[in-house]
């Protein structure tokens, strides 16, 4: 039987500078989420014969998202790219939002971190159907993976 679903998932750290603790904190909690809980189907392969689980590395090679996915066995399955332009405008946005939310957190009355919150929630739902529909002829994925994704997508442009 398939196991259509990510085991393993690791952020090639390389590209970046160094995260903070909280950036950091943020990327343990997405890849906690992702891995307790996933939908990930490659749709395209080197082995036909191979649906899962799967390995993720995901990193940012030449300004692209890379996606290099492996079976249990550490063999390469498919190895792809996706163009950051198409996201530049949400996750400078989200970080914006982020920023503000952090900020409101400290002083601000309960309603204003809600709407903060939710125009943080809205964009960051944005960015993730976004990434659906970027990897809808590469990997079919659920809207709670997209999501957990995206926030590492994120992760990988932070820079401490």
């Amino acid at each position: 039987m398939a196991d259509h679903r990510l085991v393993d998932i690791k952020l090639d750290a390389s590209t970046v500078v160094r995260w903070s603790a909280d950036i950091d904190h943020e990327r343990r909690i997405a890849i906690y989420d992702l891995l307790e809980e996933n939908s990930f189907t490659l749709l395209k392969t080197s082995r036909e014969d191979y649906a899962g689980p799967y390995k993720l590395l995901l990193s940012i090679v030449e300004g692209r998202l890379a996606f290099d996915v492996g079976c249990d066995q550490e063999q390469p399955l498919y190895s792809f790219r996706l163009a950051m332009s198409p996201f530049r405008r949400i996750i400078r946005e989200y970080f914006a939002i982020c920023d503000s939310y952090y900020e409101a957190i400290k002083s601000a009355s309960p309603s204003q971190i809600e709407a903060v919150d939710m125009g943080r929630r809205g964009i960051h739902n944005e960015g993730s159907e976004l990434l659906m529909e970027r990897l809808s002829d590469k990997v079919a994925v659920d809207f709670q993976t997209a999501r957990r994704l995206f926030t590492l997508v994120c992760v990988l442009h932070m820079k401490g």
